[in-house]
């Protein structure tokens, strides 16, 4: 069975449905990351469609299990938790009641979880949740509660 493109992008040999690859994603500042929203998709693939970005990849079965035993696939899955993590400690326009990054959180939780597991999931859920409570800020309980369940 050929390589699907989630898993070709997460492991560095394809790219996205914009011609990206991983790489490039990784690479790009903080304005970018804020003001691009089709890359968090392929970064943090999930088995459902996106109602933002309808055609990006919807995971299946074949494709969990495969970034699951690939070797790659994790590592650049940490990388782009790490490069996540460090765009939510340093930005603080998420830091309001609602915004779009909290939709991102919500599927970076779930994604890490699907297919990396939940310690890396936990360990990002409780960084967003560390920052949040660190600057007061007026983040939903409806956003805090998907992050919770997610």
């Amino acid at each position: 069975m050929a390589a699907r493109p989630i898993v070709m992008f997460l492991e560095g040999e394809g790219p996205d449905a914009r011609g990206r690859t991983i790489f490039d994603v990784l690479s790009m500042n903080d304005v970018a990351l804020e003001r691009t929203h089709d890359f968090i998709q392929w970064l943090f693939p999930l088995p459902e469609p996106s109602a933002a970005v309808p055609d990006s990849p919807v995971l299946t079965p074949d494709d969990i299990q495969a970034i699951r035993v690939s070797e790659l696939a994790p590592m650049a899955m940490g990388a782009a938790t790490d490069r996540m993590a460090a765009f939510y400690q340093t930005t603080h326009d998420w830091l309001t009641p609602n915004d779009h990054n909290h939709r991102r959180i919500t599927r970076i939780i779930r994604s890490l979880r699907l297919l990396v597991g939940d310690a890396e999931a936990d360990a990002f859920q409780a960084m967003i949740v560390a920052r949040v409570e660190a600057t007061r800020a007026p983040v939903s309980a409806r956003s805090r509660g998907y992050w919770a369940t997610a």
